[in-house]
């Protein structure tokens, strides 16, 4: 095996805290949009069968997925954060052990998921509202896709690695390589071979296993980062990653478990309502999807910068993360509520639907001004030590900025209403992770400066 590299100096403790937040954000963004506007895609496709029953149960399967996912983005916070404050520190050692078993740790939590939900398939589809053939086309696109959970939670592990240390480039190449292979064999599998749902299934699949073999690439040959790590270590490892995972995997859980009860309030108001969700669902990510990526860019700036013990930066990259979400989102809002006509008139909805995805469009994208603000702040809590912070203000947005006000606006409005009300709880809980994420900042200052 070759020996390690000289370890190269932290990069994100020199140089603009802003121009650091926008590179990496932008590169970040690249790879997700990929893997959002192939979402939006495939769905797209499936519309273009003209079923809405379909459409339907690929929005219950991608809930469900959005779930699985969520404790993915929990276990990669976790590695991202012990690797960059490792690398920040100059413990180039340390750092590539903590690779190998945040990999390896990663991977097992993802098996454990999987299979939990496998088994509890029914239930939770029934908690969902889908019954007869949405229920059915749900049920078998998880079965091909939720057994290859595990290679997705490596390839999103190996991207925040890579971007742990610095590499912005080959972290965007992870899912970017990984999106444009389901660009290619979505229609293929769909359309060509007549698969339909399944075949977006299956493209999900090859994708996982793409997203795998370009992350080693990197991790492992480029930048030696990872060492296959020993039982004994991965076991020591352990407890430091489940500090943050564990309250990283409920503040990401959260956020799906927040939109299964908005679907719920939903559902009582029709097959109309769920297609009108599921379209806004697979419409948000692309366009708001640049605020995903500013989330796990933050994050290992942060927490370089805090194993340099650089609280000044610490500030200064979260008051430009804050500034940059916000004007991003400005404009993505805009767009929405411009084009939420012609969006509705693309996937061919007509009717109650069309209305729906509109105001939609209009309103819900208008909250997401404000969790924006509530990604940053999550990403700084869970790489500064505070990570149960961003497990009650994520849990405190999915519970009571969403079930009282969306029931609320339920009864008063219908489907606006439940929207308005989800609305007002992103609005509220945005601005007060804002402000308490500074707070956390002064806190551990204080903390180190008092301990020498």
């Amino acid at each position: 095996m070759n020996a390690p590299l000289a370890a190269p100096p932290p990069r994100f403790t020199q140089g603009s805290t802003m121009r650091h937040v926008i590179e990496m954000t932008m590169t970040g963004a690249i790879g997700l949009m990929a893997i959002f506007v192939v979402d939006f895609l495939s769905l797209f496709y499936i519309s273009l069968l003209r079923n809405d029953e379909l459409t339907a149960g690929v929005g219950y399967a991608t809930t469900v997925l959005f779930l699985a996912i969520s404790v993915n983005i929990g276990t990669m916070i976790a590695g991202a954060a012990l690797v960059s404050r490792a690398i920040g520190a100059g413990e180039r050692d340390a750092a590539r052990r903590l690779s190998g078993s945040a990999l390896a740790l990663g991977m097992l939590v993802a098996l454990l998921v999987s299979a939990g939900l496998l088994v509890a398939l029914d239930p939770v589809l029934a908690a969902l509202g889908a019954k007869g053939t949405p229920s059915t086309v749900a049920a078998r696109f998880l079965a091909i896709t939720l057994p290859a959970n595990a290679l997705m939670a490596a390839g999103m592990m190996l991207s925040a690695l890579l971007r742990a240390v610095g590499d912005a480039r080959r972290a965007m190449l992870v899912t970017l390589i990984g999106g444009l292979v389901t660009a290619i064999t979505d229609p293929l599998l769909i359309f060509g071979l007549g698969l339909g749902t399944d075949g977006a299934a299956i493209a999900t699949v090859i994708s996982r296993l793409v997203f795998t073999a370009v992350g080693l690439n990197g991790v492992l040959r480029v930048h030696r980062l990872l060492r296959w790590a020993h039982p004994a270590e991965i076991r020591g490892d352990a407890r430091p990653f489940a500090a943050i995972a564990v309250p990283a995997v409920l503040t990401n859980v959260a956020s799906p478990v927040g939109l299964l009860f908005f679907v719920g309030i939903l559902a009582p108001f029709g097959a109309e309502a769920i297609t009108a969700s599921t379209i806004i669902d697979r419409l948000v990510p692309v366009a708001f999807g640049v605020l995903f990526a500013l989330s796990g860019a933050v994050g290992p700036i942060l927490g370089q910068n805090l194993g340099a013990r650089r609280f000044d930066r610490l500030r200064a990259a979260l008051r430009d993360a804050l500034l940059f979400a916000m004007g991003y989102s400005v404009l993505a809002w805009l767009a929405l509520a411009l084009f939420r006509h012609p969006i509705a008139a693309l996937f061919g909805v007509e009717g109650e639907t069309a209305r729906y995805l509109a105001y939609f469009c209009l309103v819900g994208g208008f909250g997401w001004i404000f969790n924006g603000l509530l990604f940053v702040a999550n990403a700084a809590f869970n790489n500064l030590g505070f990570p149960l912070y961003a497990t009650v203000f994520n849990w405190g947005r999915a519970t009571l900025g969403t079930i009282p006000l969306s029931m609320a606006g339920a009864a008063l409005a219908g489907v606006e209403g439940a929207a308005a009300g989800m609305t007002l709880g992103s609005v509220i809980f945005g601005l007060a992770a804002a402000f308490v994420a500074f707070r956390a900042i002064r806190r551990i200052e204080t903390r180190i400066t008092a301990a020498g």
